[in-house]
């Protein structure tokens, strides 16, 4: 029906096509300056943040574990949504303000950094112990053990849902748009209040969405492939 109505008229569809083509940079900007700096800047702090919980879960301190596991717990058992919301209209209610942009890159560095850090503590243990010991055996300490020996292995195990995390991350930064950052979607948001046309607005910045993350698909199968070529079949 929609279509149909589009296609009887032309002056409608000229207006439609004036609309997409006029909102495509805009579209653009949002996601060159906005969309893809948020979902690098946090995916770097969330991995750091990722590895350093990772390795406490690991680790034989009992506290350093017991934070480790409150911390992750309590971030992939809360929305992601609600996370936002806390931080930027929750936390004013106890005099801590923070603008649209920080609240966006800690909400989902936290967020990536409790989910990664199970990858991560996965692909390290499942790295066999003899690895460890052979390590150990040429006069290695732990530490060195660690960043010489398991955590070059670790990483390769680590980079197809890692990829994927990365991936789904793109994606989930247009919930930014609800605390007010100006990302990709946001713009579509507001250039829908202006012309009402918001299938066509929201349509757009899919597609946007989905050639971002073909493109990223594309790498990620390369990476692992130039991972896996030392890996016997």
């Amino acid at each position: 029906m929609y279509l149909n109505s589009i296609f009887a008229d032309p002056d409608r569809t000229a207006r439609l096509i004036d609309i997409a083509q006029s909102s495509l940079q805009p579209l653009l900007k949002g996601a060159i300056f906005y969309t893809i700096p948020l979902t690098l800047i946090t995916f770097v702090c969330g991995i750091i943040l990722a590895v350093l919980t990772a390795l406490a879960r690991i680790s034989h301190i009992k506290l350093l574990q017991m934070i480790a596991r409150i911390y992750v717990s309590a971030i992939r058992g809360t929305p992601l949504l609600v996370q936002l919301f806390i931080l930027f209209y929750g936390l004013p209610t106890v005099g801590i303000t923070l603008d649209p942009w920080p609240s966006a890159i800690i909400g989902f560095s936290l967020n990536i950094g409790a989910y990664a850090s199970e990858i991560i503590r996965a692909s390290i243990l499942s790295i066999p112990k003899g690895q460890w010991e052979a390590g150990y055996s040429i006069g290695m300490s732990y530490r060195q053990a660690l960043t010489r020996i398991v955590l070059p292995q670790a990483t390769r195990v680590s980079i197809p849902p890692l990829s994927n995390t990365f991936i789904s991350l793109v994606k989930d930064t247009s919930l930014a748009s609800l605390i007010l950052v100006t990302e990709m979607f946001r713009r579509a948001q507001e250039i829908a209040t202006t012309n009402y046309e918001f299938l066509l607005l929201y349509t757009e910045a899919a597609l946007i969405y989905w050639v971002i993350c073909f493109l990223l698909s594309l790498v990620q199968g390369r990476l692992e492939m130039r991972f896996d070529r030392y890996v016997s079949r």
